[in-house]
Order: structure tokens, then C-alpha cells, then sequence
């Protein structure tokens, strides 16, 4: 039996999660306008994994710098649930 698709998905699905806040935590703390830089930090992450040796390196690799990607993705779509009421917005924020 070959455990490698079941790890795969548990170490996905975790990076999923581990995503979901913290795309709520960085809206909050520095708001939206930082996606351009998440985004080339998550595509700089997906590159240097095209360049790793053996399976599990490259694989770990590609999918948390997907889930930074995807995680950039989303700083626009939480500012406006934020803004929506169903987050709090940090007090000390201007408005964009």
C-alpha cells in the first residue's frame, strides 16, 4: 500500500486550513494592499519547487506556495466580507 496520495492530501488540507487564517490575520493587520507582495512570495515559493530534487520536497513545496497564491487571492475578497461586518476591521485602519 502506498501512502504517499493520503499525506499529500492530509499536508493540503492542513495548508489549506492554516491559510484560511491566516489571510483573515494578515487583512486585519496590514489589510489588502499587501497581496502584489504575497502573491510573488507564493509564486517565488511554487518556482523554487519546480527545482527541488525527489518527491516530497518539490510536492510540500508546491502546495504551500499554491496555498499562498490562492491565499492572495482571497486578501480582496476578506477586506470586503470585513467590511461586510462578518470579520472585524482593525479600529486603526483608514479606509482604502
Amino acid at each position: 500500500m502506498n501512502a504517499s496520495g493520503l499525506l499529500i492530501a492530509l499536508f493540503c488540507t492542513a495548508a489549506i486550513g492554516i491559510g484560511f487564517v491566516w489571510v483573515i490575520k494578515l487583512e486585519y493587520h496590514l489589510g489588502a494592499g499587501v497581496r502584489p507582495i504575497v502573491l510573488t512570495a507564493g509564486l517565488l515559493v511554487v518556482a523554487v519547487s519546480a527545482f527541488l530534487p525527489g518527491f516530497w520536497a518539490p510536492a510540500l513545496t508546491g502546495i504551500f506556495g499554491g496555498t499562498i497564491v490562492w491565499g492572495a487571492t482571497e486578501l480582496p475578497d476578506q477586506e470586503r466580507r470585513a467590511r461586510a461586518g462578518h470579520y472585524p476591521v482593525k479600529p486603526t485602519r483608514k479606509a482604502p
